[in-house]
């Protein structure tokens, strides 16, 4: 099985107004943790999707017009995508997709790549969080007086990261920056059966 670590900037939280910025993926083998590719892109827009940025988002993830402007064509960027989910096999019950916030990240990667087009390419629907792992397994070890309630942690990444005595996500908000800090929160809260455990 393999999963896709994904991560997505975009210029605000409105997907009927704002538009992808970024985007970046690791292919990665659920079994061993072996990482089998890295995509990352910048996806350019026209200045009237630039002028409806919200501001704050762009505090958060750095970004400027004059990175926008020079970035790759949505066309382009997808066909990218496409060959190399061709490449790895990514498809329904073949992988999955592993984000923080799987709501956001599918509807910026929908303007992408639209829906019919995921269905004819049996893309897998299975986008999963890193928070609901996180709370299955701490509800889990509370119920055996093991540990924090999940609540009492907190579910953002960062909190994730600092219970198990990781660093907080590298700033600027960059899609790499998440992947990379996703990467390393899974394989403290899920791991890979079949590799050795990080210590902490």
């Amino acid at each position: 099985m393999l999963g896709v670590f994904l991560d997505i900037e975009a210029n605000g939280l409105n997907p009927q107004i704002h538009k992808i910025l970024e985007i970046a993926f690791k292919i990665v083998d659920l079994s061993t943790g072996e990482v089998k590719e890295n995509f990352q892109s910048l996806v350019t827009q026209p200045i009237e999707a630039w002028e409806k940025s919200d501001q704050e988002s762009l505090r958060v993830n750095g970004f400027t017009w004059d990175e926008v402007k020079n970035g790759r064509s949505i066309r382009h960027t997808s066909q990218q995508i496409i060959d190399l989910f061709a490449k790895w096999g990514i498809r329904r019950k073949q992988a999955v997709f592993i984000c923080q916030n799987p709501s956001f990240d599918r509807v910026y990667f929908s303007q992408l790549i639209d829906a019919d087009t995921q269905e004819l390419l049996s893309w897998p629907y299975h986008w999963l969080d890193l928070a609901s792992m996180f709370w299955a397994l701490s509800m889990t070890k509370a119920k055996k007086g093991e540990g924090p309630l999940p609540w009492e942690v907190g579910v953002s990444k960062d909190l994730i990261a600092s219970h198990y005595q990781l660093a907080c996500e590298e700033k600027p908000h960059r899609a790499m920056n998440g992947v990379n800090h996703l990467f390393l929160c899974y394989q403290a809260v899920v791991g890979f059966p079949q590799s050795s455990p990080i210590s902490h």
